[in-house]
């Protein structure tokens, strides 16, 4: 296999032939930003396609473009994959992310609030509400905002007062009575909400007899403005100007020196506040000294600044899809079903027998996540359970999951749980499980050293007769109660021997000192997940040359490593048809002639996050999926604790090939084709019936066709 390998790198390894992946990830927002201009979608959807897109591009800056600018900063000079500079990179970056943002903007102000409007959503300017509605706004703002607010002034008594991420702030200029002008800079509070609500009101009848609400809000940032003066008595305010900072957020862990990871981890997330600055956003109407005011007691440099048109920030969009409930603007709500397997269950004997019965798989959010809380509480409950243990990666807060395994420890289980403290931006909440965990007398570890572990297992050990049976759930996403209505992913739960044997010297690997190199049917990274995909791989394009059909399909989040994209090059130029669903990042460049003729790539973004990987192998005919956690990164393959687990039932099998794989293939709905220059077009199929996949497996799993 290695051999096979260096002999594609060496005619392989041409940068063109790689898309970059900061640009990639950046064309994956262009498509989130696409479904908000969709006239297809629900109002308010649209909008909270926005608010995703604004808390994408924060974390874009906190992470990626803060990533490459300390690239820079070192004078490294390592090309990317496709070729480019760290520098080239950086402004790339920028520029893209610069076009986003206006685009959302007039998306937003152009096409969404006359809509919004029209609907009885009212997003209105301070200076354009009626008499009654600034009484009532200002009257808000003495007894609610303005106790909350703290001025500081910037003079040789009072220095440049810090400015946390991602926080909004008022560059404000008083002059005093003598004449002279000072800087103050004032916070608006995070903790009120940014689009205040003015008191609702009933609009005229309707001819269908119905009276709508309008909903009225105003942006507080304006009402502070509006009401300044209250602030500085005695002062006159010459100007106020809204600004926005973001920090580099992204956490370096140094774990050799760390005795405690915990307390480790404390310290990097309060030193996350005071990262180096990587943008600052301001109105254009903003006086250049003030920009440089700000430039230099931010520590930052001048093309740091972006000129942006308010609202600066798209992520607080979220509130208005939050607290307008008007459900004819919204997706239809659809209720997740129970597997059929565990309805109507009476006893923790009948969840069990289930599993035993058969492998049970599960599809959400179309198929209930409860299903998996249902599992650990039945396992807590259990007399007959001896043991349980679970990773956590993203848990969320209110975490039934914990409170299972909380439950469990306080019935006398022994119940071991790995917290991955490294889940960026789910740190703190991951600190806060762990500590009560520890608290309530449960195994909890950190990981291993110099790995993330990102593999989604739950493993229950249970007494039966004379001997012991394991239970597990194997996953592809996390055990968060919450996202799970929101993120498509797969998981199964089952009683194989194997498997279980596999989740013990796993679990085993995590906890203690084992060494295990090998594992039965479980494909564990970083041990064995590479080199059994890469073997895979290599089968297809010897059937291929042999004159089989050889086919691969895979769905993931992102594909960007370049020895797996350099063997899928190599399949397709050995005739290997290969279909990849990549919902985000994609260094792969499709249809080149000679190279990747036989490669198409889709990416489908909707009203569900698309987050499952699957991993389907044709191999003439006796085909082999594999699920897991793990996308198709160098990140997951040789530096996460990942698990990709087989599909064996034939009736899974042929469900996932059939129902699921072969029908985002026929998506025309909601997929877009990447071309080879790594921008993406939508399915232009005409007089065919339409294919929206996630109404198609909603129907699906409601027991109708679609």
């Amino acid at each position: 296999m290695e051999k096979e390998f260096l002999e594609a790198q060496s005619e392989l390894n041409d940068p063109s032939l790689f898309v970059n992946r900061e640009l990639s990830l950046l064309e994956f927002q262009r498509r989130l930003l696409d479904e908000a201009k969709d006239e297809r979608n629900p109002l308010l959807e649209r909008v909270k396609f926005l608010a995703i897109l604004g808390s994408n591009l924060d974390e874009f800056f906190m992470v990626r473009i803060s990533g490459v600018r300390k690239q820079v900063e070192a004078n490294i000079s390592e090309l990317s994959i496709d070729g480019m500079t760290p520098r080239d990179q950086l402004a790339a970056m920028r520029k893209f992310a610069s076009e986003l943002f206006k685009e959302a903007h007039t998306c937003l102000t152009k096409k969404l609030m006359p809509k919004l409007d029209k609907a009885g959503i009212h997003v209105m300017e301070y200076g354009k509400l009626t008499k009654p509605q600034k009484e009532k706004v200002d009257d808000y703002f003495r007894e609610m905002v303005y106790p909350v607010l703290t001025p500081l002034a910037l003079d040789p008594g009072h220095p440049f007062p810090h400015i946390s991420n991602l926080s909004l702030s008022l560059a404000i200029v008083i002059r005093d009575p003598k004449g002279t002008e000072r800087f103050a800079r004032l916070k608006v509070p995070d903790t009120l909400p940014r689009l205040v609500p003015i008191k609702r009101s009933s609009g005229g009848e309707r001819k269908d007899g119905t009276i709508p609400r309008h909903h009225y809000f105003v942006w507080l940032e304006q009402v502070i403005a509006a009401n300044i003066e209250l602030l500085f008595p005695g002062m006159h305010v010459v100007s106020v100007h809204p600004f926005r900072t973001i920090r580099d957020a992204d956490v370096e862990i140094q774990e050799i020196e760390a005795d405690d990871l915990l307390e480790t981890m404390q310290q990097s997330i309060r030193r996350r506040k005071f990262g180096s600055v990587v943008q600052i956003t301001v109105n254009e109407s903003m006086p250049g000294d003030i920009r440089e005011l700000l430039v230099d007691n931010l520590e930052a440099k001048p093309n740091d600044i972006a000129v942006q048109a308010n609202p600066l920030g798209l992520a607080s969009l979220w509130q208005l899809y939050k607290s307008v409930e008007k459900h004819e603007l919204k997706y239809t709500p659809y209720t997740p079903k129970i597997a059929k397997p565990l309805k109507n269950l009476e006893s923790t004997e009948d969840f069990f027998a289930a599993i035993r019965q058969q492998n049970i798989m599960v599809h959400h959010p179309y198929i209930s996540f409860s299903s998996v809380v249902d599992f650990l509480n039945t396992a807590a409950r259990d007399p007959h359970v001896l043991a349980i243990k679970q990773t956590l990666y993203r848990v969320g807060g209110n975490s039934p999951i914990v409170e299972s395994l909380l439950e469990a420890s306080e019935r006398g289980k022994q119940v071991a749980v790995l917290v991955e403290l490294k889940a960026r931006f789910d740190e703190e909440s991951n600190i806060g499980w762990a500590r009560k965990l520890e608290q309530a007398g449960v195994h909890v570890v950190y990981g291993l050293m110099g790995l993330k572990t990102h593999c989604k297992i739950g493993l229950v050990v249970r007494q039966e007769g004379e001997g012991i049976r394991r239970y597990v759930h194997l996953g592809t996403g996390n055990y968060n109660a919450v996202t799970a209505n929101l993120y498509e992913d797969l998981g199964m739960f089952t009683a194989d021997e194997t498997i279980g044997t596999d989740a013990t010297d796993l679990f085993n690997f995590l906890t203690g000192y084992s060494a295990q190199q090998s594992y039965r049917k479980l494909l564990v990274a970083p041990v064995c997940l590479r080199d059994k995909f890469e073997s895979l791989i290599l089968r297809e394009i010897e059937h291929a040359k042999n004159g089989k059909e050889a086919r691969l399909i895979f769905k993931a989040n992102a594909i960007v490593d370049p020895r797996i994209i350099q063997l899928l090059y190599r399949a397709s130029q050995a005739g290997v048809k290969v279909d990849l669903i990549i919902r985000g990042v994609c260094c792969l460049r499709p249809g080149i002639k000679g190279i990747s003729e036989n490669i198409r790539v889709i990416s489908v973004v909707g009203r569900y996050l698309e987050h499952s990987r699957i991993y389907y192998f044709f191999n003439d005919g006796t085909e082999e999926i594999y699920l897991g956690s793990a996308d198709l990164m160098s990140r997951n393959l040789n530096r996460r604790v990942e698990v990709a687990f087989p599909i064996e039932d034939p009736a899974h099998i042929r469900h996932i090939r059939d129902t699921v794989l072969d029908a985002y293939l026929q998506e025309n709905a909601r997929a877009r084709f990447m071309q080879s220059d790594g921008s993406y077009v939508r399915n232009q199929v005409k007089d065919k019936l339409t294919v929206d996949i996630q109404e198609l497996l909603i129907s699906e799993y409601r027991g109708k066709r679609g």
